[in-house]
């Protein structure tokens, strides 16, 4: 008599957001024999969409097509999106949803995120709440309802001068609405930034009509007929604005697990296993608090979803070529009229061994800062220099020997010697990291290409390439078009060919 097989573990994951998304993704590449089934479960009435490229949205260089990530497969995954789970019964095992059905779990992923943090100022916090036309930019209809307000505002203040606060001050700004930013740290983007770079960065953004305002912040928030007129700083001075930001932070998204008696902190502790107080439930991503700490970044949380797929598999199942890289991730700001990459080591934390190389043009709002360890590139700041930085990172990831003399790393692209040169397709290692975000090297884009995967899009259902911070897409782009060109008569891919298309984040019909 033949033993009946086991049902398959039912694991159901609750928030449809970028690291939901990447632990669904993973776990379906992975578990080659079907031993899970899968659930996922996303509030938003959308297919599941890249939060980073909001900012490009906002600014009018991205449509919605570019936001979307590749559906998860529908003969693995039972996604429902546009629900809730108002209630998790540990118990029970079983969460109840806010279309009034129940769903059942053996484990539980919380990847519920975070929200976009608002002070408690006065004419914000009360009964009233906020004023219209008062904003976060954290969702597709955040940016959507700050793109609409933008066709009639007068002036725009942006509360936080991080990453994501200048992104957005660039993005109305090339809608025409007059900004001003204001900043309580000294400099803008201090988490990233030394204050010489910070000030041109400020010079910079002046000269594109975005006032900065620093070492203060707002203190009241006046609204008349319940919309926003004007704002009242900490130094008293007195700004219109029909029109406000708040780019001040974020604050984990735990109260589902407080409320079901799983313990959280700052953020739903989790252990080194990303294991919650109750055995059977997982959390990942920014609602989650490990034990080496929180970040609010992406690259963390596509790690935990990866380690923890590892856990549930095994780490022999798991596919030997995704493989990351324990270095700081490049930071760019996607901003109009503004190139800024910075990575690594800052000056200000370089070590008393390090050498540190200073290049510095006021008159032209350019700044360069390269820290070196042990003969390589351990840190960059790039500021203004468009043609290096793309050189600067590519020499930063690869870890490559350093020229004699380090200054030849800022030879433009194409002069006799540059570094930059290497950006070239193919000139550029197979073993070079194209995508950082995922992990996805030349050779794996080569690779989905002769599969079939001919096109960005396919290239990014295939690999993941491009559905991070984007910053990796013109790479992308140039290696298709390489490719192409060099086997213009290769094969279309065909219908059977088994590459996952991207989607438009759409709203759901059901």
């Amino acid at each position: 008599m033949t033993a009946q097989s086991s049902a398959p573990e039912k694991i159901v994951v609750v928030g449809a957001g970028m690291v939901g998304h990447r632990f669904v993704d993973e776990l379906v590449r992975n578990d080659r024999s079907g031993r899970f089934a899968i659930e996922l479960v996303g509030a938003e009435e959308y297919e599941p969409y890249n939060r980073i490229l909001l900012s490009e949205v906002l600014a009018g260089r991205a449509d919605l097509r570019a936001l979307g990530l590749p559906l998860p497969d529908a003969d693995r995954v039972l996604f429902r999106r546009g629900v809730a789970v108002d209630e998790i019964d540990t118990d029970a095992r079983e969460l109840l949803l806010s279309d009034g059905t129940r769903s059942t779990y053996d484990r539980l992923v919380l990847a519920t995120g975070a929200r976009a943090f608002v002070p408690p100022l006065p004419g914000l916090a009360g009964p009233a709440g906020a004023p219209k036309h008062v904003h976060v930019l954290r969702t597709l209809d955040d940016t959507r309802n700050i793109a609409a307000r933008a066709m009639n505002a007068k002036h725009a203040v942006v509360l936080g001068g991080g990453l994501l606060g200048l992104e957005a001050a660039c993005g109305l700004r090339r809608r025409g609405v007059p900004v001003t930013v204001v900043d309580l740290d000294d400099h803008l983007m201090a988490t990233q930034l030394d204050r010489g770079p910070s000030r041109m960065l400020a010079a910079q953004l002046r000269s594109l009509g975005i006032d900065v305002i620093t070492s203060t912040s707002v203190a009241e928030v006046i609204s008349a007929y319940d919309e926003i007129v004007a704002v009242r700083l900490t130094d008293d001075r007195l700004l219109a604005a029909d029109l406000m930001l708040v780019s001040c932070g974020i604050r984990a998204e735990s109260g589902l697990a407080a409320r079901a008696g799983i313990a959280v902190e700052r953020g739903i502790v989790v252990d080194e296993e990303l294991r919650t107080s109750d055995p059977w439930v997982h959390a990942i991503g920014d609602c989650a608090q490990p034990p080496t700490g929180m970040t609010g970044l992406l690259a963390p949380g596509w790690n935990q979803a990866d380690d923890l797929v590892a856990l549930m598999l095994g780490r022999e199942d798991l596919d030997p070529d995704a493989v990351g890289d324990d270095r700081p991730d490049p930071v760019k700001l996607k901003a109009v009229g503004v190139d800024l990459v910075t990575m690594g080591v800052r000056p200000s934390q370089a070590l008393d061994d390090d050498r540190v190389l200073t290049v510095s043009d006021g008159g032209g709002n350019r700044h360069v800062d390269l820290v070196l360890r042990d003969g390589e590139l351990v840190g960059v700041t790039c500021l203004g220099f468009p043609d290096v930085s793309a050189a600067l990172t590519l020499a930063y990831d690869r870890r490559t020997p350093l020229p004699a003399d380090p200054l030849a790393l800022l030879v433009p692209a194409g002069a006799q010697g540059g570094v930059a040169a290497t950006v070239s397709p193919m000139r550029m290692p197979g073993s070079t990291t194209v995508c950082r975000c995922s992990a996805v090297t030349k050779k794996q884009i080569v690779s989905a290409w002769e599969q079939g995967a001919t096109t960005p899009d396919a290239i990014a259902g295939a690999t993941r390439a491009t559905t991070g911070c984007g910053g990796c897409k013109e790479v992308v782009c140039g290696l298709v078009d390489w490719l192409n060109a060099s086997d213009p008569a290769a094969p279309a891919p065909s219908v059977d060919t088994p590459v996952t298309p991207r989607n438009t984040p759409v709203e759901s019909t059901t």
